[in-house]
């Protein structure tokens, strides 16, 4: 029997993810100022959204399913022709797991995050990583991705198991 990797999750903050991307967030870090008049504070330029060449950045909506805990990641995802930014709609906790981009994701290169349900992901081009891991209920999430030629989704399938348990 193979033997299962265990990955405990961290929080996501900017520091830690920054390898992989940015987190989407309202914070004092971020540049922001009063628009409006005064009545709204905008919070600028959170993400690199990256189309790629010759393409073009769309807006979609994700219902994802809830997973069970502890959960098995056995397969990864990365797009290599652009970006992908998750925003979360419902409020709700969920998961962030990712490898460093290149070749195909060792089990002891990953990392999990728990994000909390304001803080958005946007994984940089060819960044591995987990579709939509969803915590408690189903959960709507905006996405901004690619749209356009060329093959902008690879999937790996990892050796050996890898365990996530909230800790």
């Amino acid at each position: 029997m193979t033997a299962v990797l265990r990955l405990r999750t961290e929080p996501l903050t900017a520091a830690a993810f920054a390898p992989f991307g940015e987190v989407i967030e309202v914070s004092d870090a971020a540049r922001h100022y009063p628009i409006n008049g005064g009545s709204t504070e905008r919070y600028h330029d959170l993400a690199r959204i990256a189309p790629g060449a010759g393409g073009r950045a769309i807006v979609s909506i994700f219902r994802a399913r809830p997973c069970a805990l502890p959960f098995i990641v056995e397969m990864l995802e990365r797009h290599p022709l652009g970006s992908q930014a998750f925003m979360p709609l419902s409020g709700r906790p969920y998961l962030v797991v990712v490898a460093p981009g290149g070749e195909a994701p060792a089990a002891d290169g990953l990392r999990a995050f728990l994000a909390g349900g304001t803080q958005g992901v946007n994984y940089a081009p060819g960044v591995w990583h987990h579709p939509l891991l969803a915590l408690q209920a189903v959960s709507d999430f905006l996405v901004i991705d690619r749209a356009g030629p060329g093959e902008n989704c690879d999937e790996a399938v990892l050796t050996g198991a890898v365990r996530i348990d909230l800790v």
